[in-house]
């Protein structure tokens, strides 16, 4: 039996009743946590939801209260680096990375801990950088799941101003000359004002997020390191270029942000039409973080969900990949 881990409860975003944690083992040893929560009624199935960069378990206590009602077992973890799982630097506020390999062997460990306590079908669902990662378990033969739904998927990443090549040359070369542990400079920091964040229109859910770290300041993650953008730079290519996303045979929809600052739409677009089953949706008007973001925003976000269930059956009908 694992270890217990604890989740963190705020007035805005309580524990969900029968909620419970635990830690695992990643790749090299890293600890990791993971959050299982039941399904309200008949169970449909399971969806693994997959956290954004910066993003822990408890930031996503509404999106498994809006899954355990529509009867799905919802499974949420915090990817290494981030959330309670081990840091991986002495500044456990950078968000470092070193390629994408660990990352993708963490998520092998975290569906082999949990496969028999989670029914079929399975859907997947990731944001941002977990999209990017989900997306690219998929395509390196990762077959357990019948649907995947992806909110503002890292498949290209803004760098502003900066010529993109060399930005990604640049943190290419840092990495490899040892200096991945770096902040990139001018990125964002812990935490921002409402009036100039880039993340969502939503007031009230923005303030959430905000009193949660400071309940927890050990759930806060700041700066990414130049290995964390070299690691997003490569694992974005891997998924553009043959066979990449090519290989993916389950339904896969692609929710993004008509207004993102952080992801580049274009790119989305691109890798979307490579998915045998894909299906590309832009919400106009919205920012990054699509399911921290208004009521509005979110109904477009779980349309497109309950559009994806719906294919499935109630019983899961289409096939897994490769069968």
């Amino acid at each position: 039996m694992a270890e217990s881990a604890p989740l963190v409860g705020i007035p805005a975003a309580p524990v969900p009743e029968g909620a419970t944690a635990a830690w695992l083992t990643g790749a090299g040893g890293v600890r990791l946590r993971a959050a299982l929560f039941p399904a309200a009624g008949e169970q449909r199935g399971s969806v693994v939801v997959s956290p954004g960069r910066t993003e822990p378990i408890e930031k996503y206590f509404e999106v498994a209260g809006a899954l355990a009602a529509r009867g799905y077992v919802t499974l949420v973890h915090d990817w290494r680096g981030q959330g309670l799982a081990d840091r991986l630097l002495p500044d456990r506020l950078l968000g470092h990375a070193s390629g994408y390999r660990d990352f993708l062997a963490d998520y092998d460990a975290l569906l082999a801990a949990y496969e028999t306590r989670l029914p079929r079908p399975w859907i997947a669902l990731g944001h941002s950088m977990g999209g990017c990662l989900t997306l690219l378990a998929l395509a390196e033969g990762e077959r357990r799941f019948a649907a995947a739904i992806l909110s503002a998927p890292m498949l290209g990443v803004q760098v502003g101003a900066a010529p993109r090549l060399v930005v990604r040359v640049l943190s290419s070369v840092l990495s490899a000359a040892g200096g991945g542990a770096r902040p990139v400079p001018g990125s964002a920091a812990v935490s921002t004002p409402f009036e100039s964040n880039i993340v969502t229109h939503d007031r009230a859910r923005y303030a959430r997020a905000g009193a949660l770290f400071e309940a927890c300041p050990d759930l806060a993650l700041g700066l990414p390191t130049w290995g964390w953008l070299d690691f997003a730079f490569v694992a974005t290519s891997r998924l553009a270029s043959a066979p990449g996303a090519a290989r993916i045979a389950i339904p896969v929809t692609v929710v993004a942000a008509g207004e993102d600052r952080l992801v580049d739409n274009i790119a989305l677009k691109a890798v979307t039409a490579r998915l045998p089953h894909g299906r590309y949706v832009e919400i106009p008007g919205a920012f990054h973080e699509l399911l921290q973001e208004t009521d509005e925003v979110q109904a477009v976000f779980w349309r497109e969900f309950d559009g994806l269930a719906a294919r499935l059956g109630a019983e899961g009908s289409l096939p897994l990949a490769g069968t």
